[in-house]
């Protein structure tokens, strides 16, 4: 491959994964760790990406906020099938936060209507919570978002400081299993931090295809979450890590959308 070929693809790959490491680019292009950063020296002198320490971050603007029209009809089946997971999770009384992912609101739909309470900075979530007269709706309030139809910013991450939860359910952008939990929108991923401070517990709500990536704002490590649920396609692998960290992993399906596979043991289910 010629150099200025090897260049362009480097420049895709980053604009396609927001970040990417020498190491991994040196194995990519079969060529030395050396190479890649010379590479890289050169790209951004040229700015067509920013080297950051080990790797390389994209410069491309990017719409940070999806519309939720759009984000509702990405992986419909498998966010389906988590919400439905995560409702069994709550019980008659409890507190509980849930972000604006769409999984949450999939999650909302299907709560049945007896006594809980319900922060959120979801429009989508408290309007579909309004319908349910036992359940106690607490909106954040904060700036809006209206892609997203979310409320963010410092006011809404005030407002949390008020509480303290049994649960919070979240999902987001990116899963690395080295480095946690991101988000394209720095200012969701401020409040999903703040979310997670104000919990007991935290279940995030993932489908496989975020496994692997890294967005542009961290969110926090994965030492900060007790339960992963996740779709069935989910590689033994990360399974394995997660295991590792202690985290209980509950993978559904159609048709066993209540099986829970907790991952300390040797056995490996998928």
């Amino acid at each position: 491959m010629l150099v200025a070929e090897r260049q362009k693809k480097i420049v895709d790959l980053v604009n396609l994964r927001t970040t990417i490491r020498v190491s991994e680019l040196s194995e990519i292009f079969s060529v030395t760790e050396e190479t890649i950063r010379r590479d890289l020296e050169k790209l951004e002198k040229e700015k067509q990406l920013r080297r950051s320490h080990g790797g390389a971050l994209s410069i491309q603007e990017k719409n940070l906020e999806v519309d939720f029209s759009e984000r509702e009809i990405i992986n419909v089946i498998e966010k389906k099938i988590i919400a439905r997971e995560a409702v069994n999770q709550v019980k008659s009384g409890d507190r509980i936060i849930l972000d604006a992912s769409t999984t949450a609101w999939y999650m909302a739909r299907s709560l049945p209507d007896f006594p809980l309470t319900v922060i959120t900075n979801s429009i989508k979530v408290a309007m579909e919570l309004s319908k349910k007269e036992k359940i106690e709706v607490i909106s954040t309030g904060g700036i809006l978002l209206p892609k997203s139809l979310s409320y963010v910013g410092p006011l809404a991450e005030r407002s949390l400081d008020n509480y303290h939860v049994d649960k919070t359910f979240l999902s987001c952008k990116g899963l690395d299993l080295t480095n946690g939990l991101s988000d394209s929108n720095e200012w969701q991923a401020l409040l999903k931090r703040k979310m997670i401070e104000r919990s007991a517990e935290t279940i995030l709500m993932v489908d496989s295809s975020k496994f692997g990536h890294r967005d542009f704002s961290h969110i926090t490590s994965l030492h900060n979450i007790n339960q992963i649920i996740v779709d069935g396609k989910l590689d033994n692998t990360s399974k394995e890590i997660l295991t590792e960290k202690n985290i209980t992993v509950t993978a559904v399906n159609w048709g066993n959308e209540s099986a829970s596979y907790f991952f300390k043991e040797a056995t490996v289910h998928s």
